[in-house]
């Protein structure tokens, strides 16, 4: 059995990409990576395409998506709309909704405040009652924003104990949208939600330089962290948060440091070097 839970992004990667990667292209990337055998892939979003202009063909690439191998698919929506349209399909078993704690992200990123998208998160979560998906809510900012916003761990645990509490969330992940992070701040935040959360999954999603990915992922463990989402060669990053990008963080990066520690994750490497190979033909050097 994995000791740790691996979630790969090629929607994270691909969103910000400005010349639209044609839908074989894609699903042809995203069917190497689902033989991988990651926990979940996070393979595309159901939002506006004058926001996400990348991600507008995602009902199209899941109709091409072998899903024989078992991960989950997630699909990213920023209100009741995009919940309710990837609800439809049977093939999605996630659904992620990004709630930041800057309230100026939280307008940049979703076009609401942070209470709007509340009422928003209340919705979403009836939506997936009904049709049996668990949804992920990503605390975006989570370690710090350029904007002046108020930041802290304590603020972080706090809306993390609101979300579980009144919307029954039980999977957060705290995310490094700007790549604000280092690994005394990381160990110190998963700390102290893995204490005050005891009843909630909580995962690393944190944007990144590579070369910081390997200390990143081993204080996040160290701090009980065994949720981590990457994204091959770091590609992408979010492309509202500020004008020039931080990258995922590096899959293989965090693959080495597993190996090295002797930790179980459960993929398998040649399919994995085979999605690495054709990442290749689906991102501009």
């Amino acid at each position: 059995m994995s000791e740790v839970k691996l979630v790969e992004c090629p929607r994270d990667a691909m969103q910000g990409i400005h010349d639209f990667i044609p839908t074989d292209v894609k699903a042809g990337y995203i069917n190497r990576i689902l033989k991988c055998g990651f926990d979940t892939v996070d393979f595309g979003s159901f939002v506006s395409p004058k926001s996400i202009p990348q991600m507008r063909d995602t009902a199209e690439v899941l109709t091409r998506l072998d899903l024989s191998e078992g991960s989950k698919l997630l699909a990213i929506v920023a209100n009741e709309r995009g919940a309710a349209e990837a609800s439809t399909f049977d093939e999605i078993g996630v659904l992620g909704f990004p709630f930041s704690i800057s309230e100026t992200f939280q307008q940049r990123n979703t076009n609401s405040t942070r209470e709007e998208s509340l009422l928003r998160i209340e919705e979403i979560t009836k939506i997936g009652h009904r049709t049996n998906k668990e949804l992920v809510v990503y605390l975006s900012m989570g370690f710090g924003n350029p904007y002046g916003d108020e930041w802290s761990p304590e603020t972080i645990v706090e809306w993390g104990r609101l979300l579980h509490n009144r919307y029954g969330v039980s999977i957060l992940a705290l995310s490094d949208t700007i790549g604000a992070a280092h690994p005394a701040l990381v160990k110190s935040v998963f700390e102290s939600c893995i204490s005050e959360l005891p009843d909630v999954e909580i995962g690393a999603h944190l944007h990144t330089i590579p070369g910081n990915a390997k200390a990143l992922t081993e204080a996040a463990y160290q701090a009980g962290c065994r949720r981590f989402d990457g994204a091959i060669k770091g590609f992408g990053g979010c492309p509202m948060a500020k004008d020039e990008l931080t990258g995922n963080m590096p899959t293989e990066l965090m693959l080495e440091w597993f190996d090295e520690h002797e930790i179980t994750t459960g993929i398998n490497a040649a399919y994995f070097d085979a999605a690495m190979y054709y990442a290749g033909t689906v991102f501009p050097v």
